[in-house]
């Protein structure tokens, strides 16, 4: 079987048996007029139900939903002095000033990773001293050998190839990409390693 015109599916239990980029799955929604926004199953989720419930692109559109989540902090992230002591607040922003602050007290080696950037979103009235210690540990967890950071559940691709080198780490990055491509091609909804893939050649 190949894989549908992402335009041409009808339902929402068709949808989800092949595997769809997150850029595909937003490009259908802005020419429908469905919400866009989250993660990539939330809104596999969202063009489902819409299928399902005969939302076409030319009637009942949903409006793309709108953030109402404002900063209240007036803090400039940009020029204000930094120390220590500084709170986080809602407002805040990977700013160059930040970057100067964070490699003045983490070093050279600094960089602004994801999940840093995710401790600083969700952690506003600690201290950029709680920060520092934060970049410092995670730091040194990525120093650890044994340390394997936790794939999102939408990032199929990146989990898929982990767990092929798991089962065959004698073989290449290629190989594995290939035997994703084939896997990927085919309509099984969650498309995960098996070691059966093999078998795919």
């Amino acid at each position: 079987m190949t894989r549908p015109n992402i335009n041409s599916v009808t339902s929402g239990e068709e949808l989800k048996r092949w595997y769809w980029l997150k850029a595909e799955l937003v490009t259908y929604c802005k020419q429908a007029g469905i919400s866009y926004l989250g993660a990539k199953f939330d809104i596999l989720e969202r063009i489902a139900l819409a299928l399902d419930e005969g939302i076409s692109k030319t009637k009942s559109p949903v409006s793309p939903a709108k953030s109402n989540s404002k900063p209240n902090s007036k803090f400039d992230w940009h020029s204000a002095v930094l120390s220590p002591e500084t709170i986080i607040t809602d407002s805040y922003k990977n700013s160059q000033n930040a970057r100067r602050f964070f490699i003045q007290h983490c070093g050279e080696q600094f960089h602004f990773s994801i999940p840093f950037m995710q401790f600083m979103k969700a952690n506003c009235g600690k201290t950029l001293q709680d920060a520092i210690h934060e970049w410092k540990r995670l730091d040194q967890q990525n120093k650890d050998k044994n340390f394997k950071r936790e794939i999102p559940a939408g990032n199929q691709y990146n989990q898929y190839i982990r767990d092929f080198f798991a089962d065959n780490p004698e073989l290449s990055i290629k190989e594995a990409r290939h035997f994703w491509q084939l896997k990927r091609s085919l309509p099984l909804g969650r498309h995960v390693y098996e070691r059966s893939d093999l078998d795919l050649r």
